[in-house]
């Protein structure tokens, strides 16, 4: 399976470990499936962590580094056609970081790994629950 993750998924992978389902974590370990983390998340933890909603201990720059290595993913593309087609999405929650991860997965076909409940009821986004 080819998964994209959410931010709070990705966050939550390293800091939190505890709030990844079962079956979140069952599709994470899989060796067959790929994990991919797009930069908007990268952009949107930073400012999670400028407001104060998140500790990491040390520079982000040196935690998102050191996040990485820690649990490596591949690199989710935000290009022209990611670009283009969050123009076209219209969340209720009206965020852009989700408009952008909804295209991303959307544009390269992969499941949106989210606990977000208004992300989970987009009928055209392929999703994974993390419940």
């Amino acid at each position: 399976m080819k998964l994209l993750l959410d931010t709070h998924i990705w966050i939550w992978t390293i800091l939190r470990p505890e709030k990844i389902s079962p079956r979140v974590r069952r599709q994470l370990e899989n060796p067959n499936s790929e994990v991919y983390l797009s930069p908007i998340s990268i952009w949107e933890a930073h400012q999670i962590h400028r407001r104060g909603r998140m500790r990491v201990g040390q520079s982000f720059p040196e935690w998102v580094e050191r996040a990485l290595s820690q649990t490596p993913v591949l690199e989710a593309p935000f290009n022209f056609m990611v670009a283009a087609e969050a123009s076209r999405i219209e969340l209720p929650q009206n965020d852009i970081g989700d408009s952008f991860l909804a295209a991303t997965a959307s544009v390269l076909g992969l499941t949106l790994v989210t606990g977000d409940a208004q992300l989970l009821q987009c009928s055209w986004l392929k999703t994974l629950a993390n419940d």
